[in-house]
């Protein structure tokens, strides 16, 4: 199976594609992914058995385009998500921003 990247349809075996993933916001279920060979970066709703494409909207995310990967699912962690496929799983780390304190002046 080969997962496709809509900006430059190149194609990538799920180690690639998966491996690709590097910010999870569980506030808003989105996985950011950079193509490895354009460099494009979309943010991605991984669902069970599907990888959902869209757009922010009026503060909410809508899903336009779906691609099937049988057998793929996920589980949601406070600081991550984990993509399961077959026996492998992919670690998506939440970006943890740096806490600012206000300063009374």
């Amino acid at each position: 199976m080969l997962l496709p990247c809509l900006a430059c349809e190149a194609r990538f075996a799920p180690d690639d594609y998966f491996g690709a993933c590097h910010d999870y916001n569980r506030g808003r279920d989105l996985v950011a992914w950079t193509c490895p060979r354009c460099g494009n970066r979309d943010e991605i709703r991984v669902l069970p058995g599907e990888l959902g494409f869209g757009y922010r909207s009026r503060g909410r995310y809508d899903v336009r385009d779906r691609i099937r990967v049988p057998g793929m699912s996920r589980r949601r962690h406070d600081l991550r998500l984990d993509i399961s496929l077959g026996l492998r799983v992919w670690r998506v780390p939440t970006r943890v921003l740096p806490l600012r304190t206000v300063s009374s002046a």
